[in-house]
């Protein structure tokens, strides 16, 4: 009786433990294990894109790890415009970068998920694909590349305030982005979807954001010199210094925002502020990546392409209107010891080293000139629109 008794405990205690094991396995609350090759069975066959360009842009330059194809693109579409980005899925990269601002938001300074202001202005989004590494991105220049960029709003605690490990399994128990990240990258299972690859599709997306060259400037480049009135033609030639001839001064823009993207690339101190010291600047911009002392105060000349667009100017936005714009530049700067060297020669010499600045009429061409450059094209082409 005392062994049957021992067998039947013995076989009690195997039973239950077996059941005890099943049920930990099946806890729904434990991670389980995802399948590998679950997304095999997606077809991947990439095809690759070509930019679309105005014909006398250069080539734009592409990484040669991460090709252009049509569904690398399309992923990165749908990230832009996901709010599944931030960490309480309300804000996606558009939030701050919407088509009708030429990718701005048309504010001073942006707000994140937290209600919390930023202190710079959110960079318009055009043409970026033409930035050098060496020279990067935001408007200090801190990311090399847009792959790079594409990294940062996420888990800055003023914007997205996520993190990315968060965001990668939230795209793993998609029902959608597994596939397209398979598409796209040809990845054989949704283990291997990571943040890199996601910045990958963004950075794609963004690269064919390229002005469509068919502005009202784009229009006289091309020849058709009836294309601008008597007061854009003064302002394009005192923005490019080529109104000797015609007894107009030179405004001295194109230093600073020169090339076919009238971006430039380079970083500055515009004048904006009277400081004692570099170090009283209350944002250092440019030191803050390189650590030179004379970057103290210097940010990216952006684009001016759709400038009009773009309002308010500067990294603060403090200024609400080209006018304003206008009026800061012919002031001739402070006279800070790093201002850019063109700054305090604007307008026409005195002949005792100070310069006039700008009549009304001029900086009123010069606006004028300014608004040819509208590209009303490129922010309603259908490809960059909001997928969902």
């Amino acid at each position: 009786m005392k062994d049957l008794f021992r067998k039947n405990i013995l076989w009690l205690s195997f039973i239950l433990l077996a059941v005890f094991s099943v049920m930990v396995a099946c806890n729904p609350e434990d991670p389980q294990p995802l399948p590998q090759g679950d997304l095999m069975d997606i077809a991947y066959s990439p095809q690759s894109y070509t930019i679309v360009k105005p014909a006398y842009f250069p080539e734009i330059p592409i990484p040669a790890d991460n090709p252009m194809t049509l569904d690398g693109i399309q992923l990165g579409r749908r990230l832009f415009y996901d709010p599944i980005l931030s960490a309480d899925s309300t804000m996606s990269c558009a939030t701050c970068h919407l088509p009708a601002g030429s990718f701005t938001d048309n504010k001073a300074v942006s707000t994140g998920i937290d209600h919390i202001s930023g202190n710079r202005s959110a960079m318009a989004v055009l043409n970026l694909a033409y930035i050098l590494p060496e020279d990067g991105l935001f408007w200090d220049g801190r990311a090399k590349t847009m792959e790079d960029q594409a990294l940062g709003p996420v888990e800055n605690p003023i914007e997205m305030h996520n993190t990315w490990t968060n965001v990668v399994e939230k795209f793993k128990k998609h029902p959608s982005y597994p596939a397209l990240f398979r598409k796209a990258f040809g990845i054989n299972d949704r283990s291997e979807i990571t943040k890199e690859l996601a910045a990958k599709a963004i950075a794609q997306f963004e690269r064919i954001f390229v002005s469509s060259g068919k502005s009202k400037y784009d229009l006289f480049k091309a020849g058709n010199i009836d294309a601008f009135d008597d007061e854009e033609l003064d302002g394009k030639l005192m923005f490019f210094d080529e109104g000797k001839d015609y007894n107009l001064p030179d405004a001295q823009c194109f230093h600073c925002h020169g090339s076919e993207t009238l971006t430039g690339g380079k970083f500055f101190n515009n004048g904006l502020d009277s400081v004692g010291s570099l170090d009283e600047f209350k944002d250092l911009g440019r030191f803050n990546v390189t650590g030179n002392p004379f970057d103290k105060g210097k940010f990216r000349a952006p684009t001016l392409r759709n400038i009009a667009l773009t309002s308010p100017y500067m990294h603060d936005g403090r200024f609400q209107t080209l006018e304003q714009v206008l009026d800061h530049y012919s002031n001739n700067g402070f006279g800070v010891v790093n201002e850019g060297a063109f700054l305090n020669n604007i307008g026409f010499p005195n002949g005792d080293g100070t310069y006039t600045g700008l009549t009304a009429y001029q900086k009123k061409a010069l606006v004028k000139f300014l608004e040819t450059l509208t590209d009303t094209d490129f922010i309603s082409n259908p490809d960059i629109q909001n997928p969902f």
